[in-house]
């Protein structure tokens, strides 16, 4: 049982996450490093807070399903493949010791920070190639309730789906930052409005904290702080329905401000003071 300001402070790290995992991913950059703050274990603060998160990816999901409405076959191709990639990296996780989980950590936090900040940047240029690809082959380019956002070249299908692998692997083993991965793999290798595929984003990554979830439930079950999951899973899931509805609006560098000042505070906390 945690105290009932530690709880306030988990649940509103958990509305934060939520908020900005439905938008663009990297809320595990705001709850993982609370709950290092908070003196939990960096295995059981990383397992405890996957499972928590599977609530918010649920309601942010839901809040998508206009966007994926149709697309139930392009995501019945890509889905399996997350799967398989969560589940080998919460195995991997499980497998490796702790201590090399918590020296591993603080490059996994800095590297979700970088995608935080140059994100945007590497989603403008993936969108400027994917105009263009479209403005090339008008024909190939049509989102249809056929192909999803599977279409395009083969070498181009293959290497979207090898990326949501390595993706879901990362996802399993840590996930900050994986939303961001993942839109950046969408945004270059697939067809479709960035409204279509944030969804497709969405769905992919609740798919790998679901599965690592499940991995965790069977595997590990002593490393997981049910008070913990209980109050991330009710911050990220009021999150993720805020995210999907009028979380767009938020002003995104204001956002990454606090995904970038919590991270950096996590990693202090980590390297400094163990």
């Amino acid at each position: 049982m945690v105290s009932i300001l530690d709880a306030l402070a988990i649940i509103a790290a958990g509305v934060g996450a939520g908020t900005i995992n439905a938008i663009v991913g990297s809320g595990s950059l705001i709850t993982f490093p609370t709950l290092l703050l908070l003196g939990f274990p960096p295995v059981t603060a990383n397992i405890s807070n996957n499972v928590g998160m599977v609530a918010g990816g649920l309601s942010a999901t839901f809040g998508y399903r206009r966007e994926l409405a149709g697309h139930g076959r392009g995501l019945a191709r890509l889905v399996p493949v997350s799967l398989v990639g969560s589940a080998a990296g919460a195995l991997l996780l499980l497998v490796l010791p702790s201590e090399a989980f918590a020296a591993i950590v603080p490059v996994l936090i800095l590297l979700g920070l970088l995608l935080v900040v140059f994100g945007p940047r590497i989603q403008a240029w993936a969108r400027s190639r994917h105009d263009a690809a479209e403005a090339r082959d008008a024909v190939s380019s049509v989102v249809s309730s056929n192909t999803g956002v599977l279409v395009g070249p083969r070498s181009q299908r293959l290497a979207l789906l090898a990326g949501i692998l390595l993706a879901g692997t990362y996802g399993g083993y840590f996930g900050a930052a994986q939303g961001v991965i993942l839109m950046g793999l969408l945004s270059t290798l697939a067809h479709g409005s960035l409204q279509t595929l944030n969804g497709y984003k969405n769905v992919l990554a609740t798919t790998a904290n679901l599965i690592a979830a499940i991995v965790f439930l069977i595997a590990a079950p002593e490393h997981i702080e049910w008070w913990v999951v209980l109050y991330i899973a009710l911050g990220t899931f009021t999150g993720g329905l805020i995210g999907a509805g009028v979380g767009r609006r938020l002003p995104a560098p204001v956002l990454r401000g606090i995904i970038i000042a919590v991270g950096i505070v996590g990693i202090v906390k980590i390297v400094f003071f163990p």
